[in-house]
């Protein structure tokens, strides 16, 4: 039997253009949302907060998780979430159904290097040490294929550790030029998700204790429209 994959995603929340109220329910998500990946063993860590004008609520939030199964997990949640309730700002507003959405964020590139993706150059090493030093090729240059991100290592005189120093500093390097990516991206996607989708939400909450609204499954009114319309066709005959 073949092992599942442990597999990386990056999740955000967000309220959109909505109000506060829409902020208070990305708060409410959030919490939700972690406690459904913590039953599942799904680890999680959150990248960023945007917080909202009132206290206690969130603008949105950037979620990275890892394991198993993600995308069972996630077709549960993402899309739009509508939280039907009374404004705990504006009680007397009229509007009593409010929308979030939850994305998966684009990832550029994994932050794992494999050997494979860096290429080693063994170069003269420069600077102090006499001319021995710039006889021996035992700097060493790492080069990120995928992104082309490089680092000289020239701190021993040992070539290879250089090479093992030259790999640290270089997923070093290539996990800071991520981050910096990751949040140019979740800044240019959030623009992107600003006005979200109202029809056919994924998950819909109800009341001030944000209970989750189960769907009837029962079929019950179907069953009676169908035992009435079989009564007929019995009695016709």
């Amino acid at each position: 039997m073949a092992k599942s994959l442990t597999k990386t995603k990056i999740i955000q929340i967000t309220s959109g253009r909505g109000p506060a109220e829409c902020c208070w329910v990305v708060a409410q998500v959030l919490k939700l949302f972690l406690e459904a990946a913590k039953l599942k063993t799904i680890e999680y860590s959150i990248l960023q907060r945007e917080t909202g004008v009132e206290n206690g609520t969130l603008q949105s939030a950037t979620v990275q998780i890892s394991g198993t199964n993600l995308t069972t997990f996630l077709s549960k949640w993402l899309g739009t979430i509508q939280w039907i309730g009374v404004s705990a700002y504006r009680p007397k507003h009229k509007r009593k159904n409010w929308f979030i959405g939850i994305y998966e964020i684009e990832q550029i590139y994994g932050s794992d290097i494999a050997d494979k993706d860096i290429l080693y150059q063994a170069t003269r090493s420069s600077g102090p040490g006499g001319q021995h030093v710039n006889k021996v090729s035992s700097a060493i240059r790492a080069t990120h294929k995928p992104t082309n991100t490089q680092v000289l290592v020239m701190d021993s005189r040992s070539q290879h550790q250089n090479k093992k120093l030259a790999k640290i500093r270089l997923i070093e390097k290539v996990n800071q030029t991520q981050t910096k990516r990751l949040k140019s991206s979740i800044k240019n996607q959030w623009e992107n998700h600003l006005n979200i989708k109202r029809g056919q939400p994924t998950k819909v909450f109800k009341g001030s204790d944000f209970k989750i609204q189960k769907k009837d499954k029962t079929f019950k009114k179907e069953r009676g429209k169908l035992k009435t319309e079989l009564q007929k066709q019995l009695k016709l005959k």
